[in-house]
């Protein structure tokens, strides 16, 4: 847990932002945490009640796409949902990016 701990603390700009809006069951009345082990992987933020994960990524998940693409698929077998977004979605199209997520909340389990 300590390494979750370091990842909390050492958040980027983008992941705050989205963690405002996720956090103290602001969005929707749904609860999300923060940097959560799942199996080998640390997840930036889980919905338990939807087994959604979502991810910020930034610049440097440009050149790991096969590691994504890898922990992608070895989440979706363990039957979570996975939403990828870039750090520039984000900043660019906040409403966007929530709107998504919140599709997936709905789709996946009726509102608290």
């Amino acid at each position: 847990m300590e390494i979750a701990k370091q990842l909390r603390t050492n958040q980027t700009p983008e992941e705050q932002q989205l963690w405002y809006l996720l956090r103290a069951k602001r969005f929707h009345g749904y609860k999300f945490r923060r940097q959560m082990p799942i199996g080998p992987f640390f997840a930036d933020f889980v919905c338990y009640r939807a087994r959604l994960i979502v991810e910020l990524d930034g610049g440097q998940h440009a050149e790991n796409t096969d590691n994504d693409r890898q922990r992608t698929a070895w989440l979706k077998a363990r039957g979570w949902e996975v939403l990828r977004f870039w750090n520039n979605e984000l900043r660019e199209n906040e409403e966007g990016v929530l709107m998504r997520i919140l599709e997936h909340l709905t789709a996946c389990s009726p509102s608290p």
